[in-house]
């Protein structure tokens, strides 16, 4: 039986919760009003999971979580609204050691559940089997990127990129990449693309958080951008990330969701579409922790073609499915925690 604990501030969606989760013979149901309420349930229920509200009166969600990950740590699943500020909130919230979030259409999840109940569910189930990473159990930004000196002058160099590195990530990934990427030099040679599953609206603002954190300039792929070095691309949330060759150029161009692929942004169309327009030799893959299987087909095909890959151990991962599968089909040149993949990155491109 899962124990699952909804904390929401309005009554209509504690009850669309409720109603979905309750209909499941395998979850066992209580509710909270806000995090106050939220804390005390806690001492009793001992839930295995929770779906937590940001914006909540007498205690909000990021203070809430601050104090799960010390009292009782599990895995929590954040409930956001689609705006920039909740979205800024979001990525706090997944720093502190929240596994993934639900984003609310239209600001009002309550009003529209069916949209997403999918979604809701086959994240909190998955986040019931995954690894809690609260703030104090990994390394911090400011640790990773050397906050007490000034960040490096940034300038992006135009020209053919010797070669691409391509990262695939899922539930646990924006916590991971905060991790990888600030740890990558500003001299890097080679640009990064990255598809992160991720909804519509969150994907701008992780970029701008990741921009401030590394030396290299971060931007999300909203309209056709030339791939050069110096550059990490984050694909836009809700869509799919193509490469596509213009004369000597390799142009990162957005696309509306394929459905010939079941996650999005898709690490497989993206990966997929690198092959087109490079050799595989000049491709390296990282397949980063998340559940399912996007990646693992099209990363296996780069290590086949003479390309490398990376794929992330389980003892670093949140959820072990994406890198796994790359794993099992013999796909992965090297297997590494999280906090080893960037400086292999380096040893491999300054060899």
């Amino acid at each position: 039986m899962i124990r699952l604990l909804v904390v929401d501030d309005s009554a209509l969606m504690r009850k669309c919760l409720v109603d979905l989760f309750g209909k499941k013979l395998d979850f066992e149901l209580r509710t909270a009003r806000n995090g106050a309420d939220a804390l005390r349930e806690l001492e009793t229920f001992k839930p295995d999971v929770i779906t937590l509200d940001i914006n909540m009166p007498e205690m909000d969600g990021l203070t809430c979580l601050s104090h799960i990950m010390q009292i009782h740590p599990c895995p929590v699943v954040m409930v956001s609204s689609l705006t920039t500020k909740g979205a800024l909130a979001t990525f706090e919230a997944l720093a502190l050691g929240a596994v993934d979030f639900v984003g609310k259409p239209d600001g009002t999840m309550s009003l529209n559940l069916d949209s997403v109940a999918r979604e809701l569910e086959i994240k909190v189930r998955a986040a019931v089997g995954s690894k809690v990473r609260g703030s104090s159990n990994r390394p911090t930004v400011e640790r990773a990127v050397g906050k007490a000196a000034p960040a490096p002058t940034r300038t992006a160099k135009r020209g053919t990129a010797a070669g691409i590195v391509m990262i695939g990530v899922s539930t646990g990934g924006p916590q991971t990449l905060e991790l990888i990427l600030p740890k990558l030099p500003a001299d890097f040679p080679w640009p990064v693309v990255v598809a992160q599953h991720m909804p519509s609206g969150f994907t701008k603002s992780f970029a701008e958080r990741l921009d401030r954190m590394s030396a290299l300039n971060v931007v999300e792929v909203s309209r056709q951008l030339p791939v050069v070095p110096g550059t990490v691309y984050i694909a836009r949330g809700d869509a799919d990330m193509t490469l596509v060759k213009r004369g000597d150029e390799i142009i990162a161009a957005p696309r509306p969701s394929s459905t010939s692929y079941l996650w999005h942004p898709s690490v497989d169309g993206l990966v997929y579409s690198a092959l087109e327009v490079a050799p595989a030799s000049s491709l390296i893959g990282v397949l980063l922790t998340g559940m399912g299987n996007d990646g693992a087909k099209s990363m296996a095909q780069v290590k086949e073609r003479g390309g490398r890959t990376i794929a992330e151990s389980q003892s670093s991962c949140v959820v072990f499915g994406m890198p796994n599968e790359l794993i099992k089909l013999g796909g992965s040149t090297l297997v590494l925690d999280a906090a080893r993949i960037a400086q292999q990155l380096v040893i491999w491109l300054r060899n």
